[in-house]
């Protein structure tokens, strides 16, 4: 009998697999660590090894959570920002991004690279400033503060003008014109609907950013009913003690919206972002 062996492409196929099980482990254990420790006590949080068998008492933490801080509102307040920040980063940057890959207009390219250079800025330098901004409009403590400086940035701009570049053609747009199409006419209904997929990823990624972010709302929300989850979760802690099990268990609520998100969306987010990989 002719013994069969192994084709390299198979072991090497064989060590892909081990290793992407190896990283969804990697991904997802600390996901499960923090659900394991929202249904038991700040005590399984010390334990070597870590304990993985959940316990009971999550609906009586998660009761408390309720209880101690407006949780449902916060919820709610981080959907309205998150949001509004995705639906506006899509189409801002878009916008912005159409302009840069197909208008012709004198600095293009110098304001382009200027716009690239923000991204090397530390977040928190323009802290102060944006904050004086703020307060000169009267936003401190209002849902617009942290809504508006969010609706496009250097990074979506870059994204979407990438795509622009990539996947519309000149001919396309000259073709419009000499139909009689104005520039809004040209973006809205020939150049959006063709990039549609990369502004539903810039979106996500818009959504999720916003939805865990804490520096900038903590900064400018005061009063409990204008929290967002994250600063939600962090009145859950005082100032001399911190029950684990308990900000376990806010943020395991908290996650459980991106995870649902995720579950519906995830594959049309990586079909986005392997459109653009493959167009050029």
């Amino acid at each position: 009998m002719s013994r069969t062996t192994p084709r390299s492409g198979d072991r090497l196929r064989w060590w892909v697999y081990a290793l992407l099980v190896l990283a969804a482990f990697a991904c997802v254990f600390p996901l499960y660590w923090m659900f394991v420790v929202a249904t038991t006590d700040t005590a399984a949080a010390t334990e070597l090894p870590p304990r993985v068998v959940p316990g009971g008492n999550f609906f009586h933490l998660a009761g408390l959570v309720f209880s101690t801080v407006p949780f449902v509102r916060s919820i709610i307040n981080s959907l309205v920002v998150a949001g509004t920040i995705a639906i506006g980063q899509a189409l801002f940057c878009a916008l912005a991004g159409f302009a840069f890959a197909k208008l012709r207009f004198r600095g293009r390219d110098l304001l382009f690279l200027l716009v690239v250079l923000t991204m090397t800025v530390p977040t928190q330098l323009a802290i102060v400033p944006q904050y004086m901004i703020i307060s000169s409009l009267g936003w401190v403590d209002t849902l617009q503060a942290l809504i508006v400086p969010g609706l496009a940035n250097a990074f979506g701009i870059f994204w979407m003008r990438q795509h622009m570049a990539n996947a519309i053609s000149d001919e396309i747009l000259q073709a419009a014109r000499i139909d009689g199409a104005t520039t809004w006419q040209i973006f809205w209904r020939i150049a959006f609907p063709l990039v549609r997929p990369a502004a539903f990823v810039l979106g996500l990624i818009g959504f999720v950013y916003a939805w865990n972010d804490f520096l900038w709302p903590f900064v400018v929300l005061k009063s409990p009913e204008m929290y967002t989850v994250q600063i939600a979760i962090k009145a859950l802690q005082t100032n001399f003690s911190i029950d684990l099990g308990l900000a376990m268990s806010g943020s395991f609520l908290a996650t459980l919206p991106l995870i649902v998100l995720f579950v519906f969306v995830g594959r049309r987010m990586v079909a986005g972002i392997m459109d653009g990989a493959f167009k050029g």
